[in-house]
């Protein structure tokens, strides 16, 4: 492969210019070589861990876990039994926000129930929205 712009590297991952370049100024990409015009030059292993990244991104891995993903990913440091403990605490995280959602659900199937029953002006979404969040979170099972 040949060496690829930064347009053409985002091209070919999905992703945008910026996204590239917000990833370098974090430190999740590693700096592209240059033109001597100042252009930035990448080759095959940039767009493998822009792969990586966006594939990590796609599954909802947060940059802090991607970071740390990525330093596993190198020949020194392959461990399948941390990347599988990340992985694990990811899934934890993505059951929690389904169950919440869950909650969250039922809360307004509940809320366009009561609504749908009512003949007055008054309307039990509007009053419910006015109440303390902290019943609302309560009732999602969050604190």
């Amino acid at each position: 492969m040949s060496t690829l712009s930064i347009g053409a590297l985002a091209q070919r991952c999905d992703t945008k210019v910026e996204t590239v370049r917000y990833y370098e100024r974090i430190g999740l990409m590693p700096a592209p070589a240059r033109t001597s015009g100042g252009h930035r030059v990448y080759d095959e292993a940039h767009l493998k861990q822009l792969y990586f990244i966006r594939r990590a991104r796609e599954l909802g891995f947060p940059i802090g876990r991607i970071q740390e993903l990525l330093s596993l990913s190198s020949p020194d440091e392959t461990s399948c039994e941390v990347a599988s403990d990340i992985a694990v605490g990811h899934l934890a995280d993505i059951r929690q926000k389904i169950s919440n959602l869950r909650a969250l659900e039922a809360t307004l199937e509940n809320l366009l129930e009561a609504c749908a029953e009512r003949s007055d002006p008054a309307c039990p979404i509007i009053e419910t929205l006015y109440k303390s969040p902290n019943s609302l979170v309560t009732s999602l099972g969050r604190k």
